[in-house]
């Protein structure tokens, strides 16, 4: 048997993940995001016992890269010069997708082109001849439907014909001139002679596409030829003659007469443009929808379906599991540490978050849901503006919406940032997002203070966190982290239904992944939790035989620090300790703490429980919501910090971290003795307090930008 290499290429959001799946039978996720594809996928299929390894690149526009995620596919393509490509485009989006067809025939790398064309339901707007394009390029040319596996059978045998056959077709032996600018190959004839003594580093690379992308100021390219000063100053002078405009409308226009030889109408709507577009991009409408879809969905979460399936979830675990297993124990032993063990740390703790999992997974569902629909990308380019003003990019939108789900994954997103203060800026804001893990402490602590009304507190915790990180990248932007400019392409995907066949996999994803992180790391550290909980220092069990626990004790000691936001108990304390390791395990230490058995369900348990004074964790509707914020912005967990530290370094972590545990400990004391004022003072002694406040601080800052003023300008005449 042989295995052969091909490489899958092609623009963003033109079918290429999808095809990929369907040539190996994988269910990689599909998206429209920068990052999506950040490093290249590599999985095999076989064909007439033939062993073929694909490829999977970042989508790019073209082979001059202006992102870490297009300069990954573009230097894998350059150190596989010899590998057959599958260039991938979408048949409604001909006239962009084959500026990168036309990059490829300048580099005389083999290629299969792949037409995508849409299904039966979803007609194109163009009849495209393929075997005229096929003449006219002088490669193979395969129209086809990426989701269709029998037509990418059809791809399995043009990729074993060229590889095993021979076939000669898919390698362009010059049948197409690229350029037809009288002016422009002159200059690209100078370019060449100038750099044919520096070519040894690119000696795989053709030099008139060397010298092209030298015309083109390809920096990737200019960098590894070496050039020396003058020929630097002489490339410069050429490249002002020639204009990169010049180029890329040379070559559009080489694209556009391509398609009147190949293409005809079918005089349909211009595709991508679309009636909703009207109403979700409006300048006005387009962040007050987003606002009410997302209100829609913690409803959904939070109470309907997420409630009751929640609910049903922890009757399971009370009546089936819990009971089934606290009577075998009570079989086999009579050790009180025993029974408590399984009871409290087992059936208790992990029980009491394992009956979340009803609610996180249908907010990840509903998020996939948005993102498979195309809207999510339309929300990107509606927020690139705000994001801008604030020194950051459309593109971190992606990264922020990722930390909705896992603060860790959407940390790792930020490395595609090709700045390196953007990428710094938009990792430390990550963890701001409130992240599924935190879920759970919205539902069990405000239902319990705040009953139905808790879906709008939810949602403006979540609010809140967007907002500070947005307030945060202000100051970074306009103190030590200034970002430059940075380009932002993003494909406006056809609003589609996702199919049932992926929403099963997400929801069956995010199962997986929930009981893998309670089977794990949660299971581990509650076992640590109950150990530290139920014996004192001397090992001795406390609940039978009295004294202070070792994690009472170390929570004593911490707790008089929170005691200004409302939450100054040991019990509280303590679980916020633990919640470094998984914020999850807040929720289960607010079990274990404060005795919860299962009689009604485990959350309407904890959450009966948090009212009870007596118990080491307790709240005030005030101490709650303060409680909350506090969960929402303090330190993350230990895995989003090991990511930070790799990629910003350990001094941007360690002000990450520092930064977040004083804005959560300001916020939460401003919050807390808001509402004690509102409801010890009234609202008019509040919101007069409030109005001092703003207007000796608008003092200070007119005063401090006086001075700064006077001191700028102390050579000034007038100051004189």
């Amino acid at each position: 048997m042989t295995e052969n290499k091909v490489i899958l290429l092609g623009n963003p959001n033109t079918g290429k993940t999808t095809l990929f799946n369907s040539l190996t039978s994988s269910n990689e996720h599909t998206g429209n995001w920068h990052g999506v594809t950040v490093d290249s996928k590599e999985k095999k299929f076989t064909y007439e016992e033939n062993v073929f390894s694909i490829v999977d690149l970042p989508g790019i526009y073209s082979l001059t890269p202006l992102s870490f995620e297009e300069e990954v596919s573009v230097d894998y393509l350059y150190n596989n010069r010899d590998t057959l490509v599958v260039n991938i485009v979408d048949i409604n989006n001909l006239y962009r997708n084959l500026y990168l067809t036309l990059e490829l025939l300048m580099l005389n790398q083999p290629t299969i082109l792949v037409i995508n064309q849409t299904s039966p339901i979803q007609k194109s707007i163009y009849n495209i001849n393929e075997k005229k394009l096929e003449k006219i390029l002088g490669i193979k040319v395969l129209k086809l439907n990426a989701e269709n596996y029998k037509e990418v059978n059809k791809l399995k045998k043009e990729i074993n014909d060229y590889y095993i056959n021979n076939s000669k077709i898919l390698e362009n032996k010059g049948k197409i001139n690229i350029l037809n600018n009288n002016k422009i190959n002159q200059n690209l004839q100078i370019v060449t002679n100038l750099i044919k003594n520096n070519c040894k580093n690119l000696s795989k690379l053709d030099i008139n596409f060397l010298a092209y992308k030298c015309i083109e100021n390809d920096e990737n390219i200019i960098n590894k030829l070496k050039l020396d000063e003058n020929q630097i100053k002489l490339l410069s002078n050429i490249q002002k003659e020639t204009r990169i405009e010049d180029l890329i409308k040379a070559k559009y226009d080489k694209v556009d007469e391509i398609l009147n030889l190949s293409l005809t109408s079918n005089n349909k709507k211009v595709y991508g443009k679309s009636v909703i577009d009207k109403i979700v991009l409006n300048k006005f409408l387009c962040i007050p929808i987003f606002l009410l879809i997302m209100l829609a969905i913690f409803y959904f979460t939070f109470f309907s379906v997420g409630a009751s399936l929640s609910s049903l979830l922890s009757g399971f675990i009370q009546n089936t599991v819990g009971n089934t297993l606290l009577s075998f124990v009570k079989s086999i032993t009579k050790s009180e540490i025993i029974y408590d063990f399984f009871s409290t740390a087992i059936i208790g703790g992990l029980g009491s978050v394992f009956s979340f999992m009803p609610q996180v997974v249908i907010l990840f569902l509903c998020l996939g849901l948005l993102e498979d629909s195309g809207y999510l990308s339309r929300v990107a380019f509606s927020l690139d503006d705000i994001f801008s003003k604030v020194g950051l990019s459309g593109k971190s939108v992606y990264t922020l919406l990722m930390g909705f789900g896992c603060s860790t994954t959407a940390c790792l997103t930020a490395k595609t940032m090709e700045d390196k203060n953007s990428k710094i800026k938009t990792a430390m804001l990550a963890p701001y997002m409130s992240c599924s893990a935190k879920l759970p402490i919205y539902a069990v602590i405000g239902s319990a203070f705040f009953g139905v009304s808790n879906v709008f507190v939810v949602f403006a915790l979540y609010l809140l966190g967007v907002v500070v990180a947005l307030l945060l990248s202000v100051f970074y932007e306009k103190t030590f982290l200034k970002s430059k400019e940075q380009s932002f392409i993003l494909e406006f995907p056809p609003y589609r239904f996702t199919k049932s066949k992926r929403l099963l996999s997400l929801c069956l994803d995010n199962i997986k992944v929930f009981i893998i992180r309670i089977g794990s790391l949660l299971f581990a550290v509650n076992i640590i939790v109950w150990v530290l909980s139920s014996f004192s220092f001397s090992f001795a069990f406390t609940k039978s035989q009295g004294g202070i626990s070792m994690l009472e004790s170390l929570g004593k000691i911490l707790s008089p620090i929170f005691i200004p936001l409302g939450f100054g108990t040991w019990g509280a304390t303590s679980a916020l300790i633990a919640g470094l390791v998984a914020k999850e395990i807040i929720i289960s230490s607010i079990a274990m703490f404060n005795g919860v058995i299962l009689e009604k369900g485990t959350s309407l348990e904890i959450s009966s429980s948090l009212r009870i004074a007596s118990n080491p964790i307790n709240f005030t509707p005030a101490s709650a919501l303060s409680y909350m914020i506090f969960c929402l912005l303090y330190s993350p967990c230990l895995a989003t910090i090991a990511v930070l530290k790799k990629e910003i370094g350990k001094k941007w972590t360690f002000l990450s971290i520092l930064v977040q545990f004083v804005l959560a400990y300001v916020i939460s004391l401003i919050v807390f003795v808001s509402i004690n004022l509102i409801i010890n003072k009234g609202i008019g002694i509040f919101l007069l307090l409030l109005t001092v406040f703003i207007l000796v601080l608008y003092s200070v800052m007119f005063i401090l930008k006086r001075f700064a003023n006077k001191k700028n300008c102390k050579q000034c005449k007038r100051c004189k």
